[in-house]
């Protein structure tokens, strides 16, 4: 068996409390993430209910994250297969 004699192996109390404060942490951006998700959702519900499509303008506040020349090589590139589909 061993030769522990009960006893626990040592720990290291400073580890340990840095390792749970980075656990809360996250746990707390984990929880802001999603009150800050819940309020973008409300925000398209609101849109929604006003008649926007709301598929669309997800699809706008993609686009206009990217980088202007990666859209534009994006668009050139959906172009270019619509072309090669016949769908104009």
């Amino acid at each position: 068996m061993g030769d522990n004699s009960g006893r626990k192996p040592a720990r290291d109390t400073a580890a340990d409390d840095r390792l749970r404060l980075l656990l809360e942490r996250i746990e707390r951006l984990e929880e802001e993430k999603k009150g800050i998700a819940d309020d973008i959702r409300d925000v398209y519900s609101e849109a929604k209910a006003v008649g926007y499509d709301t598929k669309i303008m997800r699809q706008i506040v993609r686009l206009r994250k990217m980088d202007a020349n990666d859209r534009a090589e994006q668009e050139m590139i959906l172009d270019t297969y619509k072309a090669a589909l016949g769908m104009g």
